[in-house]
């Protein structure tokens, strides 16, 4: 049933919402605080609750609070008790594959550059994607359009979907070049994925193996993957921590890319959260009007690409111009540096980084030309998502 009121509503949101005083606002009075200052104290006089993951919502939180409605601009939902929520009458709203596209675009970018740190092609490699929802089906798409093979693993989703071909977990840690995980956090049921890849699998990849986890922290045993990487058996690119929001010193320097928690962290990936959660909360409220669409609709201040060079490294500097994923880790190298080793320093300038992100824009927000660009270059660009200068503009 609708939720009415006769007066404002009391809105405590992440600060890291964007837009979130402009898209909640018409519907009440808007607080801002940080994802993890949102506790029993903030929430107790509030109606409605928009977080990101970093906010744990469950009976500790709400219990108390006139809280009727629960909205998070994220895809996974493992940081929420929904049976809690149900069981009290709170209403929820998540956004699936708001951001996927963005995590997909994480790992095309970090690959791209690996190729040349670790001097390898990944045309003809075998990707491992573990859990194919919404990220995951995106970066299959992406991987072959870079000239990978793809084995695709998720049980619960053979379970739902016949059709579906996964193969075995074993499968993909015997062949995989590279691995990268997409799946929620969790620690009960038939499909555990705390340390889905523990020590045992860790130890029974193939020799250099590329372990990606954009996921959540612990889907991997960050301490056996620390093992491999030190004695050259694997590398790593992390963009979430079993101590997050502190990654211990010694993990990171063990790991080739990392940055701090922001695969999915493109502009348009956080807008369309807002957006899906303001429109789910208005569909509750059963009054108003949702935020018009134009209100997210953020135009690139410098939209078109002129590749100097065709080929791997045209399509490299392209991705490197929507995201450079050398900056964030190095940003997050610098950050934690400076924090000195106290945990929560460390943790407040993990939290900042994610607060403080640059504008990033996806693929899609570009228009690439240029004459080096071969017919091959052009078909890859495409399937990776950029806009493509008709052949006249790129002076073929």
């Amino acid at each position: 049933m609708p939720y009415s009121v006769a007066v404002a509503l009391r809105i405590v949101a992440d600060e890291n919402i964007p837009l979130a005083r402009e898209a909640f606002g018409a519907f009440g009075d808007v607080v801002l605080a940080p994802g993890r200052r949102i506790d029993a104290r903030a929430v107790a006089s509030a109606d409605v609750l928009a977080v990101r993951s970093v906010t744990r919502i469950d009976e500790r939180l709400l219990a108390g609070s006139r809280v009727r409605f629960v909205g998070t601009a994220t895809i996974g939902t493992d940081h929420v008790d929904r049976a809690y929520l149900e069981q009290h009458g709170v209403a929820f709203a998540y956004a699936p594959g708001c951001n996927a596209r963005s995590v997909a675009e994480y790992v095309v970018a970090a690959l791209l550059e690996l190729e040349l740190d670790l001097t390898r092609s990944w045309q003809g490699a075998t990707l491992g994607i573990v859990g194919v929802g919404n990220v995951g089906s995106r970066v299959a798409v992406l991987a072959r359009a870079l000239g990978m093979r793809v084995l695709e693993c998720d049980p619960p989703r053979a379970e739902r979907d016949p059709a579906f071909g996964s193969v075995p977990l074993e499968r993909v840690v015997a062949e995989a070049d590279v691995i990268t995980c997409h799946v929620p956090m969790t620690r009960t049921g038939e499909h555990v994925t705390h340390h889905l890849l523990d020590a045992d699998a860790i130890a029974r990849l193939r020799p250099g193996v590329v372990l990606f986890n954009s996921s959540r922290g612990g889907v991997i045993d960050d301490a056996a993957l620390r093992e491999a990487c030190a004695a050259g058996r694997a590398h790593a690119v992390l963009d979430v921590w079993e101590t997050e929001p502190d990654p211990r010193a010694a993990q990171l320097a063990t790991v080739h890319f990392a940055t701090p928690h922001v695969a999915g962290y493109s502009l348009d990936g956080k807008l369309a959260g807002t957006r899906m959660i303001a429109e789910a909360l208005q569909r509750f409220l059963d009054a108003g009007e949702a935020p018009d669409p134009a209100l997210f609709d953020t135009p690139v201040a410098e939209p078109r690409i002129d590749l100097a060079s065709g080929g791997r490294d045209g399509v490299r500097a392209a991705v490197r111009h929507s995201y450079a994923i050398r900056d964030d880790d190095q940003r997050l190298r610098a950050a934690l540096d400076a924090a000195g080793p106290a945990a929560a320093d460390r943790g407040q300038a993990f939290d900042a980084l994610r607060r403080d992100y640059p504008v990033r824009r996806e693929f899609r927000s570009f228009v690439v030309e240029g004459a080096a660009l071969g017919s091959e270059d052009r078909q890859v660009l495409g399937a990776l998502g950029f806009g493509l200068a008709d052949d006249r503009t790129a002076g073929r």
